[in-house]
Formats: C-alpha cells, structure tokens, sequence
C-alpha cells in the first residue's frame, strides 16, 4: 500500500500514519499512550487478573501475594486514571472496592498476548 502524500509503500509494522514520523517522542503518539499505560512493574499483571473478570482489592493481594499495598493501590489508581480501569465502591462497613477492565482496558489483552510472543520468541 502506497501512502498518497508520501509515494513509498508502507512498511511492515510501521503505520501508515502523520504522527509516526514524528522526530521525538511525543504525548500524542498512540505508541507511548500505550506504554505509559503498561507502565511499572506488576502493571502487567494486574492487567491479567482483570482479564479474567471484576477483582475486588483483596482478590487481587491474594492472586498477587508478593505485590505489596502500596504498589497495588498505585498500579490501579494509574489504571483508573489513564482509563483501563473502571472503580466501583459499595457502600457498607466495610466498603469494598471492585475494579473491573474498562472495553478499551481489555483490548490490552492481545497486546500482552503479543509482548508475550515477541518475549517468548528470542
């Protein structure tokens, strides 16, 4: 596929768009959005519990016993903030907290699936 104002063939694994011949990073750039979403170690696992249905903050210390407080209550305030996480408080003593994976959050799915097979491939 040529690009109309370029004239050369699109590349494979390069888009076909303006903002990819950028000559520094950008904020804009769909590539960084997405690793300053995965940013941060546990980020990807946290990810993976959500994958499979709606986690309260307890189930999530249990499936990841090595993750601290801490750490978990960032990676899911991040989360929540860039849009990956929906946070959902009942009420009641004592109030829980339930995260579930936003539609735009699970189409993180195949791209973890796709750093797992580029890791796995080396």
């Amino acid at each position: 596929m040529t690009h109309q104002t370029v004239g050369h063939p699109a590349q494979l694994g390069l888009p076909d768009d303006p903002r990819a011949t950028v000559t520094e990073p950008s904020p804009s750039c769909p590539v960084e959005i997405a690793l300053d979403a995965l940013r941060g170690r546990w980020t990807t696992l946290v990810i993976r519990e959500l994958l499979h249905g709606e986690r309260s903050f307890t189930d999530l210390r249990q499936a990841l016993p090595a993750l601290s407080d801490k750490v978990l209550s960032d990676r899911l305030a991040h989360l929540t903030e860039v849009g990956v996480l929906d946070r959902h408080r009942q009420p009641g003593w004592p109030p829980r907290t339930h995260y579930r994976l936003t539609p735009h959050g699970h189409r993180l799915g195949p791209v973890l699936q796709a750093l797992w097979d580029w890791g796995a491939g080396r």
